[in-house]
């Protein structure tokens, strides 16, 4: 059966998927605080992110596209990408990640994000992993809802913890059983 032209479709990311991907991180670094980064990035400023996330292993990369309009078969849009990776560097903090999940502006309120996190947590599976964790500035309704979701607890609250448009912001820190 062939595929409708809006029909949504998950798989990891490459490189190809540099540029794309960087231009929807930079649009939560220019306009919120979601992201602490404060100055747009390059895609060579990213490329060591996205090569520290293979196609297996528990660091990943899963990106949402879908067929491109107009377009022949092959050429696809890049609405979202979800990631898991390191918690923090030491060796003993292995078996636990840090996940996000980041959605191209126009493409919110579509269930991209949970169409990324089911597929992030199925590739994360079979992985050597036991909590994944992830911080969400405050205020983020839409964030708390897609964590609490899949299972995230809330654990508490960094208070004031990063400064960005000429204020502080809180980061709550969820967990999550792997």
């Amino acid at each position: 059966m062939a595929s409708k032209p809006t029909e949504l479709q998950v798989r990891p990311g490459v490189e190809a998927d540099l540029g794309a991907l960087t231009e929807i991180y930079n649009h939560y670094v220019r306009e919120t605080a979601i992201t602490f980064d404060t100055a747009p990035l390059t895609p060579r400023d990213r490329l060591s992110w996205l090569l520290s996330h293979p196609e297996d292993g528990p660091h990943r990369l899963m990106v949402a596209t879908q067929p491109a309009p107009g377009t022949g078969t092959g050429t696809e849009r890049i609405l979202g990408y979800a990631t898991s990776g390191p918690h923090r560097a030491r060796p003993a903090y292995a078996t636990s990640v840090e996940t996000s999940v980041y959605v191209a502006p126009d493409a919110g309120r579509r269930g991209i994000g949970t169409l990324l996190y089911d597929a992030l947590f199925k590739a994360l599976a079979d992985e050597d992993l036991h909590r994944a964790y992830a911080g969400i500035t405050q205020p983020n309704e839409a964030s708390v809802r897609l964590h609490t979701r899949f299972g995230f607890r809330r654990l508490g609250t960094f208070q004031e913890v990063g400064r960005k448009f000429g204020r502080y912001w809180d980061v709550a820190w969820y967990e999550k059983e792997l």
